[in-house]
């Protein structure tokens, strides 16, 4: 069975080993089913670890991820419309620049403590909808939320991404519990709905918040713990791949004259797939887009082994893929 991958970058003078303990995605891998990396940059003139995010000079970072993704895909199999980037800082921009530049590779970024270049928001170049989180504090004195010298504030970021994927140009809003009262911040979570292929842009404000990654194991700075960045980053992009919203664009796209039906449906296991063309392949996802089992060839599959609740079922078969919801019991 094919699974997502997640590139985790560091920030600038940190490193792959450190980025792997403080944004820390492996027990959500283990649980949810996907491959986790943490790529290692190349020395600066400084002799610090970097990504060369649109920042000028030779070293082909671009490059070097649509390689490093091949290698790994000759090893794993890997789910190649559901590869997304997060990372810290510089790692954050290098997201962003993988949305611009490698977008053909890269279904969905989050950026932690990351912004963009002003000239990236000039050169950017997606080639479909892409989903964003951008999770960012107040009192970030390395890359500030309000923007600095070359760097573009976050509004403006989150304004550039909100008007290419032509989401609601209105947020909605909602306060995150303030369930640490002594870790010196809160947060505030914003949502731009109703992108083209279902995607949406995500804000997280940590009012107060340092240069910090939310519900880190260590804290380095004023630190959110009000919310874990590794759950909410794989909850945002467990709902996408490259072609945008895993299940609603699909769903909505069901046309009245259903090419198939299933049976029995409620099931306490057996699944029966009555179809007029030929099945080539199902796909059953949980409700948060979270990819359980695939079958190739197969009309009658089994699911007994899932836990009873609602799920999705994705069937391809010849010219005409349609998405049905089941009941398991």
């Amino acid at each position: 069975i094919s699974v997502p991958l997640v590139l985790n970058f560091h920030g600038y003078t940190s490193n792959s080993t450190a980025q792997m303990y403080y944004g820390d995605f492996r027990p959500i891998a283990d649980t949810a089913n996907f491959l986790v990396v943490h790529p290692m940059g190349t020395l600066d003139g400084s002799n610090q670890p970097y990504w060369n995010a649109d920042w000028g000079g030779t070293v082909d970072d671009i490059g070097f991820t649509a390689a490093l993704i091949d290698t790994l895909s000759i090893e794993y199999n890997i789910n190649q419309e559901r590869v997304y980037s997060t990372g810290m800082s510089n790692g954050g921009f290098m997201s962003y620049t993988l949305a611009c530049s490698l977008s053909n590779r890269i279904a969905a970024i989050a950026s932690v403590t990351g912004s963009m270049n002003i000239t990236q928001t000039f050169n950017c170049n997606p080639q479909h909808p892409t989903p964003v989180m951008e999770i960012h504090g107040t009192a970030d004195a390395t890359v500030p939320y309000n923007g600095s010298a070359g760097v573009e504030p976050i509004a403006d970021v989150l304004s550039y991404w909100v008007g290419f994927n032509n989401c609601n140009s209105t947020a909605i809003f909602n306060n995150v519990p303030n369930i640490n009262t002594t870790d010196g911040c809160t947060a505030e979570h914003y949502v731009y709905k109703n992108g083209n292929n279902g995607v949406e842009v995500e804000h997280y404000k940590i009012i107060n918040g340092e240069h910090t990654w939310p519900g880190a194991p260590v804290v380095t700075g004023i630190t959110n713990y009000d919310f874990n960045a590794s759950e909410k980053i794989w909850q945002f992009f467990a709902q996408y791949d490259i072609n945008g919203k895993i299940n609603s664009t699909d769903i909505n796209k069901i046309e009245p004259n259903q090419t198939f039906n299933l049976y029995p449906n409620p099931t306490n296991g057996e699944l029966n797939i009555l179809s007029d063309t030929k099945i080539e392949k199902l796909e059953i996802f949980d409700v948060n887009g979270r990819i359980l089992r695939e079958f190739n060839n197969s009309s009658s599959i089994v699911i007994s082994e899932l836990e009873n609740g609602i799920y999705w079922l994705k069937i391809y078969s010849e010219g005409k893929n349609e998405v049905k919801k089941i009941i398991k019991n």
